[in-house]
C-alpha cells in the first residue's frame, strides 16, 4: 500500500485493531501499527498522539455533536437537540460498513484496562462538548447538564444494541429510541 494513499487515519486505526486483536494492546507499538498500515511513524504521530488514541477519533466526535446541537432548529428543546446530534453521529460514524469495526473495538476495549479508562474519560469528554454546545444555545447550566447525560447514556445503550444487531438496524433510530426510553424512565424516578 501506497504511503501516499488516502485515508491514513482509519488505515492506522484498521492496523492498530488488527495488531491489537492480534498480540494484545500490550505488545503492540507504534512502529508496527505504523508498518501494519504502510506508514511511517511520524504520520501515525501526524494524527495520534499516542496508541491508545489510534480507536478513540481524536476530537472529531465532540466536534460533530457541538456542531449538530448548534444546527438544531431553534425551536427544539435540549434532549431534542441533543437527539439531533445523535442522528448526526449515526450518520457519519455509525454507518452499517463500520459494525464490524465497532464491535471488535469494543471487545478490545472491554480486554484492557487502559483504553476502558481512556473510553470513560472519552465519554467524559463528549458529555461536556454537548453541555458547552447546549449552553451555547441559551440552555441554562444544570438542565444543559441532565440533556447532555441523557443523552449520553442513550449513546451507550444505543451503540451497545446497534453494535449487537444483525437486521441492519441504523444507529439515529436506535439512538433516538433510547433517548426516549431514558427520559421515560428518568420521569419515573
Amino acid at each position: 500500500m501506497a504511503r501516499w494513499q488516502p485515508d491514513a487515519s482509519e488505515r492506522l486505526a484498521a492496523a492498530a485493531l488488527d495488531l491489537f486483536e492480534e498480540h494484545g494492546y500490550e505488545n503492540t507499538t507504534v512502529i508496527e501499527i505504523a508498518e501494519r498500515a504502510g506508514l511511517t511513524k511520524s504520520t501515525f504521530f501526524r494524527y495520534f498522539k499516542d496508541k491508545r488514541e489510534v480507536l478513540f477519533g481524536g476530537g472529531t466526535v465532540a466536534g460533530l455533536l457541538a456542531e449538530a446541537i448548534a444546527a438544531a432548529p431553534s425551536a427544539a428543546g435540549p434532549l431534542d437537540a441533543v437527539a439531533d446530534a445523535l442522528d448526526a453521529l449515526g450518520r457519519t460514524f455509525f454507518t452499517a460498513d463500520r459494525r464490524e469495526f465497532s464491535g471488535r473495538r469494543r471487545a478490545v476495549l472491554n480486554a484492557t484496562a487502559e483504553l476502558r479508562e481512556r473510553e470513560a474519560l472519552k465519554r467524559i469528554d463528549l458529555t461536556d462538548a454537548m453541555i458547552k454546545a447546549l449552553n451555547r444555545r441559551g440552555v441554562p447550566g444544570l438542565t444543559a447538564r441532565v440533556a447532555a447525560e441523557l443523552g449520553s447514556l442513550a449513546w451507550e445503550i444505543a451503540y451497545d444494541q446497534w453494535i449487537g444487531t444483525t437486521h441492519g438496524e441504523e444507529f439515529g433510530p436506535l439512538a433516538r429510541q433510547a433517548l426516549a426510553d431514558v427520559r421515560a424512565d428518568a420521569a419515573v424516578c
